[in-house]
């Protein structure tokens, strides 16, 4: 019996009444990629009431589409749950060091589903065709993204949409993801650590495990994001992209996601979309239908390699509260852009030239 679901309609049913907005849960992929937001906003509030606690200058705390599970502790996230309505939507940019820049927005473009699966393919192709080097023991995985979120800022009674400046996100890894450490604005000088005893799922010696038949890995990817998100296909989506973007496929998963995610229902393509670093390409695409987002997935148009990913609001979920009403569509709420993916020989050191 073939445990991926039957296929949904792929057309978008405007008409559909929506069902309240659920918080969108995040990938097994992406938790680490967010752990140290919320602990640095943890930081934040100890130094707010403890002027004395200046040595950990805090991130904000990534909004609820980008939110946090299943990974911190059950005090850590009772403390993230009060944190959604003090000061962790507030955008405290002073305490934070991250600045804001102009609010990122785009034309939300029209998408279909036609040759959708020709794209997918061509992509699954070029990444076979260029495999990324196993790591040696003792190297690590480095990667260099420019990155920015967008959320609601609020001060005293007024509420603004802000975005943070694009900025460089530097990130190195070790293959079985229990040693890490992050350099980006925001944190302290020279970066945090991203320790921990937590096996990731998206970590290389895990990626490794997975099967690279595309039938076989795309019941283990519903099997992964079961009871996440809106819905078992928009789950399994959000789980491949968690898994080909701040992460080091090994030879041939790559090319098998792809194929994978070719099998979900409701993925679609664009002819037009632009990664954080401001390069064009293609996109393939699903729309959460009841939270209103598109997440996309972008290559470049002639190689169709991985350039990055973005998140826009395509149209707001009719129960939306008055703080998300702010948010208008055509609004990226992410977005990111690979600029270098690399193996090094130790922790914080910075990939050659020639890598």
């Amino acid at each position: 019996m073939n445990a991926t679901p039957e296929p949904r309609p792929t057309e978008w049913p405007h008409k559909d009444a929506l069902l309240p907005p659920v918080i969108r849960e995040l990938p097994p992929g992406r938790h680490e990629f967010h752990k140290e937001r919320l602990m640095a906003q943890i930081h934040a509030d100890t130094e707010r009431t403890n002027p004395s606690a200046r040595q950990n200058p805090a991130r904000p705390r990534a909004p609820w589409w980008r939110r946090p599970v299943l990974v911190l502790p059950l005090a850590a996230c009772a403390l993230a749950g009060a944190l959604v309505t003090g000061s962790a939507l507030t955008g405290d940019d002073e305490g934070t060091g991250l600045a804001t820049g102009p609010l990122l927005t785009t034309q939300v473009a029209a998408a279909t589903t036609h040759g959708t699966g020709g794209l997918l393919q061509r992509a699954s192709v070029a990444a076979e065709q260029a495999p990324l080097p196993a790591p040696r023991p003792g190297q690590y995985i480095y990667i260099e993204s420019v990155t920015a979120n967008t959320y609601v800022r609020t001060r005293g009674d007024d509420s603004e949409v802000v975005s943070e400046k694009l900025h460089r996100r530097q990130v190195w890894e070790s293959p079985d993801g229990h040693k890490g450490w992050l350099v980006e604005p925001g944190n302290p000088k020279g970066g945090i650590t991203l320790d921990t005893k937590v096996d990731r799922d998206a970590a290389y010696d895990a990626l490794v495990t997975l099967p690279k038949d595309p039938d076989a890995l795309l019941r283990r990817i519903y099997a992964m994001s079961e009871g996440q998100g809106n819905g078992p296909d928009q789950a399994a989506f959000s789980t491949i992209g968690g898994l080909i973007s701040e992460s080091y496929p090994p030879a041939g998963l790559e090319a098998a996601l792809y194929q994978a995610a070719a099998k979900i229902p409701g993925v679609v393509a664009l002819d037009d979309a632009v990664d954080a670093a401001g390069r064009h390409g293609v996109a393939i695409a699903r729309l959460d239908e009841k939270a209103g987002l598109r997440e996309e997935w972008i290559f470049d148009r002639k190689s169709l390699t991985f350039l990055g990913e973005r998140t826009v609001l395509v149209r707001q979920p009719r129960h939306a509260n008055a703080e998300d009403r702010l948010i208008k569509p055509g609004t990226i709420l992410f977005t990111s852009a690979v600029t270098k993916r690399t193996l090094v020989e130790g922790m914080k050191e910075a990939p050659s030239q020639r890598s």
